[in-house]
């Protein structure tokens, strides 16, 4: 795949998230990459597949855990439209990928979808896997509020 810079790979989850929406999943989305190509994306498919476990960050773990020896796990970065929950969280932390980059925080998408935001992703990855964000925060926030 072709070579991508970080805001761009976030702009395609953002899109990703914005798919699922528009095919009646909630707004997720996210994409792997590997130096600077993008080698797998994925959106969230929760009510299509009726599956609760496919969130896009789940499904990359997956198929990082498959694909990918553990050195190339962390050398990965994962951009994602929102967050990672903690069931994600969790499978990253388990599968060892080296960086997360989100767009709406856990708290944004508390307030704009309503309820409390569970732990952190930083909480759940500890020092294992490093988390940053936000980035592209305003349409992040927006693909919410346009689904919520």
């Amino acid at each position: 795949m072709a070579d991508v810079e970080p805001r761009e790979a976030m702009a395609r989850a953002l899109d990703l998230a914005e798919a699922a929406a528009a095919a009646g999943d909630e707004p997720f989305g996210s994409v792997l990459v590997y130096g600077e190509s993008v080698i797998e994306e994925e959106r969230n498919t929760v009510a299509t597949d009726d599956d609760r476990t496919a969130h896009p960050e789940l499904k990359l773990v997956r198929w990082a855990g498959r694909n990918l020896s553990p050195e190339e796990r962390r050398r990965t970065t994962v951009y994602t439209s929102t967050e990672p929950c903690p069931m994600c969280a969790g499978g990253i932390y388990n599968v060892d990928l080296g960086r997360v980059v989100y767009s709406a925080s856990a708290e944004v998408l508390s307030i704009v979808a309503g309820g409390e935001p569970g732990p952190r992703c930083a909480e759940i990855v500890g020092d294992r896997t490093d988390v940053e964000g936000p980035v592209l925060p305003e349409r992040g926030r927006d693909v919410h509020e346009a689904f919520w």
